[in-house]
């Protein structure tokens, strides 16, 4: 059975956990709840009943909140968003495999939305990454902050396992080409005047024989 309520929350551009706010806008809004079962939940070949269902929900301004909402509580009986069983068939198949990074970034600034399996994963890496605590990601997840710290752990070695096999490879090392080294003169032995520290040779002086003299004093 369908029920509009009247709740009068604000609007916002996702449909939070157990807004309905979105029924009062809805086009439906008005129908008895006897009417509203009977026109949105017709017999599989009551094509008429089905298009009558169809063309107001195409007008109505709330039509992706009522899709939204049938997704995700599972009604998978009678016409909402205007879309027939038949029509959110692939829709409800394919709904654990979204992943739509406005509601990542709505978890991120404090909103309590609806989220897929993919899209929790997401989370929960990013408040890793970002260095949340495990009260804070309770909070966002609406759930235990022991529950919260197993998921920071298993996050923790997700990515460390992500960047061991996908990380950035290492560079290869750069060979190093040996250069021709240049033929060098041989070594001489510098003079020892030249070297350094080394005060120059004195010369050496070689004795004169004394004179001889004669007998009248003249030099033989």
């Amino acid at each position: 059975m369908r029920v509009i309520t009247t709740y009068t929350s604000p609007t916002t551009g996702l449909r939070a956990l157990g807004d309905t706010s979105w029924h009062r806008r809805a086009a439906c809004r008005d129908l008895h709840p006897e009417d509203a079962d009977e026109l949105f939940f017709p017999l599989p070949r009551d094509h008429d009943a089905i298009a009558e269902a169809k063309a107001l929900c195409a007008s109505c301004p709330v039509r992706r909140d009522c899709l939204n909402s049938a997704l995700e509580n599972g009604d998978k009986d009678g016409i909402w968003g205007g879309l027939t069983e038949s029509d959110r068939r692939p829709w409800h198949d394919g709904l654990p495999q979204r992943l739509d990074y406005q509601r990542v970034l709505a978890v991120f600034n404090g909103r309590h939305v609806h989220l897929t399996a993919k899209e929790r994963d997401v989370v929960i890496s990013h408040a890793y990454v970002r260095g949340w605590r495990a009260d804070r990601l309770a909070v966002a997840l609406q759930v235990s902050q022991h529950h919260a710290r197993d998921l920071l752990t298993q996050a923790a070695y997700k990515i460390a396992h992500r960047d061991r096999t996908l990380g950035v490879p290492p560079q290869p090392k750069k060979r190093r080409t040996k250069r021709p080294q240049r033929p060098q003169p041989p070594a001489t032995t510098p003079p020892v005047a030249e070297q350094r520290g080394s005060r120059p040779a004195q010369p050496q002086s070689v004795p004169v024989p004394p004179a001889r003299h004669g007998a009248f004093g003249k030099v033989a």
